[in-house]
């Protein structure tokens, strides 16, 4: 096997990452020509296929994912090095890449980071949503944001924001033909907006009073994968929409969302931002925990 640079691995890492040449290309300043023509050089001196390649899509072969596996944390501990550097130039610097989900993304961590790079204008975060739960580590993202009730036990979690309660709401067009509902099971008999997962499972609604849960399985004429969608759609009157109680405050208060429900919808313990334990934290990722813990205590 010839010679391998850790440029020709860089460049492979960036592929693997983004399953596409152009978004590589981007993150390493380079044409995408250059950047396939790097991958076949690196394959010929494997004598190795890495990546399947069609004009719709890019996906690892199997040789692909094993080495994209092991080289990863090899070179994140090696950007963690250098990144951690920042700190003997007294100003910190670099690059934090957060993958969250959409819901997240608006109500908690766009304003945090918004006043996390007014303090430290030397720092680039890339916030990436996806609803899917994903391997952070393995996908080279610095951290998540998540609900903490889904977060993986090996991971460290901070709280992000405040306690989140859920709403339940439909427009004041809607209530004027169809009634409002008293208790959780009569949504069965309303149209609703229905929830799904990335991972393809419906939501079933929960609620809680008085130390009595309950989950509803609703039905309704549309189903999204978006609570910012729910809440458009609710505002156009196509049924009953759950979204999380921040999201549609504003909206209840000008007249143009009516909450139905309220005393069933309960209280989350809310989202966190997750990072894996490493043995030498990016200055970049320290210094945003740090101003994530010290605005909980402010």
């Amino acid at each position: 096997m010839r010679h391998v640079s850790a440029t020709d691995l860089s460049s492979f890492l960036a592929i693997a990452r983004h399953r596409s040449f152009r978004r590589a290309a981007d993150e390493l300043g380079c044409t995408p020509s250059a950047l396939s023509h790097a991958l076949r050089q690196l394959e010929e001196r494997l004598d190795l296929r890495l990546v399947n390649r069609t004009t719709r899509s890019v996906a690892l072969t199997e040789a692909g994912e094993r080495l994209f596996a092991r080289i990863s944390p090899a070179f994140r501990d090696i950007d963690d090095a250098l990144d951690d550097l920042n700190s003997l130039r007294g100003a910190i610097s670099g690059r934090l890449r957060i993958n969250t989900a959409r819901s997240s993304a608006g109500l908690v961590l766009l304003p945090v980071v918004t006043r996390f790079l007014a303090r430290h204008p030397g720092v680039q975060v890339e916030i990436v949503v996806d609803n899917a739960l994903i391997d952070t580590v393995l996908e080279g993202y610095d951290a998540g944001v998540r609900f903490g009730e889904i977060i993986a036990k090996d991971m460290i979690a901070v709280p992000l924001g405040p306690r989140q309660r859920t709403a339940i709401v439909a427009s004041p067009a809607f209530f004027e033909t169809h009634p409002r509902p008293l208790v959780p099971e009569q949504l069965k008999n309303l149209p609703c907006i229905g929830l799904r997962f990335a991972s393809g499972r419906l939501y079933a609604w929960e609620f809680e009073r008085g130390g009595v849960e309950l989950s509803v399985e609703v039905e309704g004429p549309l189903i999204l994968d978006d609570t910012d969608l729910i809440v458009e759609a609710a505002l156009a009157g196509a049924g009953i929409g759950f979204a999380f109680e921040d999201q549609v405050k504003d909206l209840v208060q000008a007249g143009r969302l009516i909450r139905v429900l309220e005393d069933w919808c309960p209280y989350y313990s809310g989202f966190y931002l997750y990072y894996p334990s490493r043995r030498q934290m990016p200055a970049t990722l320290r210094a945003f925990i740090d101003f994530v813990q010290s605005e909980r205590v402010a």
